[in-house]
């Protein structure tokens, strides 16, 4: 038996003189992950992670997550997931939320994180890329200072681009149904990525895209207006009077965000708001807030961000000496397994990250949202009535005990979208128990469908898995949810 061994530049010759194209050997070196720290034995199922340089220079590089659907990956939907803040980390949707990985909090404890399997995955039917982006967020890093400044705008033409070179060593992926999927601040990158693809498929550019529709999750469409519904959300949950409802919504005019300063009636009313609110946790409303955790503060409470999402190490130092977690206590511990999985050298070696390239991980990179990055988008909505005559499928689906993004706000545009309501509102059901509420919009050939998960927050996948799987499992498959 010949033992030669070859050099790669010799290997790489001959590949092409035998007609193999490039990008196939490109994909001969693509990173697939057989086992984690954390989690016993193979992995049941294929992760690929690596990076994507995004610009002209590479300057920009987006690290993803690939993993195929356990189904049939070479016919089911291509799904792009990005995860809010802007500036969190998409290792909280596959670790937290819609991916094949959970954390084991029974087996785990603060230096040692175990992982099991989520029988909820929604990649078990669908591939799905999850991404860092934009740069600056979990272990997508740049090369220059210069190249971390961005935008909404910036930072959707710079996720085309990374899908661009993404089908470039997976074009086998081209002819799957591709779906723009994301939630919380997402809601906003989301559309126009879409945006991006509509234009680029209808211009000619190389790769034409397969797309079919996109995902959101309790969205922040329009800072001013998901942020003026609270106050309705609020009543409508009686977390607030019939006649503090009525005062404030006659005092304030039904301007609750930009409030005139004169308005002494109507400033009255709102420090009475901020009262009933203020110990309310807004991720989740029926959850307790955490003791070690200061509560929202009342005078932010019309602004985008009143979940607390960023994070920073201070906040992990304070929480390092409490006990192992145990069902009762806060959310939030829950994030402490992840922090120290992410940053731990071994788990880093195993996912194949560049050395020095991320000082820390961090969930969500407040530093990011705060000084380097343009949220210049007042509103989506004009680039989802832009895509009603396209033929899209779209689901948006809400939390209903979610107050940073209330179902109210993202069910008040779709309507204002104008288009028909095929079935009404209506309960859906999971295991023979209403699941949450749902109702249909078409438009000839673009079809819209809106539902409520039942007791779920902000994002409802981290709260009711099983229902949020099913609802994308039939939704994908085309049945009513």
């Amino acid at each position: 038996m010949d033992t030669t061994t070859w050099h790669p530049d010799l290997l790489l010759l001959f590949l092409l003189l035998l007609g193999v194209s490039v990008f196939n050997i490109v994909a001969l070196q693509l990173n697939i992950i057989k086992t984690l720290p954390g989690f016993p034995g193979d992995l049941p199922f294929k992760l690929e992670t690596g990076y994507v340089g995004v610009d002209e220079l590479e300057k920009i590089q987006l690290f993803y997550y690939f993993i195929e659907s356990e189904t049939s990956p070479e016919n089911d939907p291509l799904v792009l997931w990005h995860t809010g803040g802007p500036g969190c980390s998409v290792l909280t949707a596959l670790l937290y939320e819609i991916g094949p990985l959970s954390i084991d909090y029974e087996k785990s404890s603060w230096n040692s994180t175990t992982l099991k399997l989520n029988p909820y995955s929604w990649t078990k039917v669908a591939n799905i890329i999850f991404i860092d982006a934009p740069v600056g967020t979990g272990f997508s890093y740049a090369t220059s200072w210069e190249a971390y400044n961005n935008s909404d705008t910036i930072s959707a033409a710079t996720n085309y681009n990374f899908l661009r070179k993404w089908f470039k060593t997976h074009p086998e992926f081209l002819k799957n149904p591709l779906y723009i999927g994301g939630d919380s601040y997402s809601g906003i990158i989301v559309p126009i990525v879409v945006h991006e693809i509509t234009n680029g498929n209808e211009v000619g550019v190389k790769p034409a895209m397969n797309l079919k529709g996109y995902i959101l999750g309790n969205p922040l469409t329009s800072e001013h207006d998901d942020a003026n519904s609270r106050v309705e959300f609020s009543h409508r949950r009686a977390l607030i009077s019939d006649r503090l409802y009525q005062s404030i919504k006659t005092n304030c005019k039904g301007e609750y965000v930009k409030r005139d300063p004169s308005n002494v009636l109507c400033a009255n009313d709102y420090e009475d708001l901020c009262k009933c609110l203020e110990n309310l946790k807004a991720v989740n409303i029926l959850e307790n807030i955490c003791t070690s955790l200061s509560s929202s503060n009342p005078t932010e409470l019309m602004q985008w961000d009143l979940s607390s999402q960023t994070e920073d190490s201070l906040n992990f130092l304070r929480l390092v000496s409490r006990p192992p977690y145990r069902p009762q206590n806060c959310r939030e511990d829950n994030y402490v397994y992840g922090y120290n999985w992410a940053n731990d050298q071994t788990v880093q070696n195993a996912l194949l990250i560049r050395k020095g390239t991320v000082k820390e991980w961090l969930r969500c990179n407040g530093t990011l949202k705060r000084i380097s990055y343009a949220m210049e988008t007042p509103s989506a909505f004009p680039y989802h009535r832009s895509y009603v005559d396209k033929g899209y499928q779209v689901i948006v689906y809400s939390g209903d005990q979610d107050l940073v993004v209330p179902y109210l706000s993202s069910q008040a545009w779709i309507e204002a979208l104008n288009v028909t309501i095929v079935n009404d509102w209506r309960p859906w059901f999971v295991d023979r128990q209403v699941a949450g509420y749902t109702v249909q919009y078409a438009n000839k050939k673009h079809h819209v469908t809106f539902a409520t998960v039942k007791g779920a927050g902000h994002t409802a996948p981290e709260y009711n898995p099983k229902e949020c799987f099913a609802m994308i499992d039939r939704w994908f498959a085309k049945y009513p949810i």
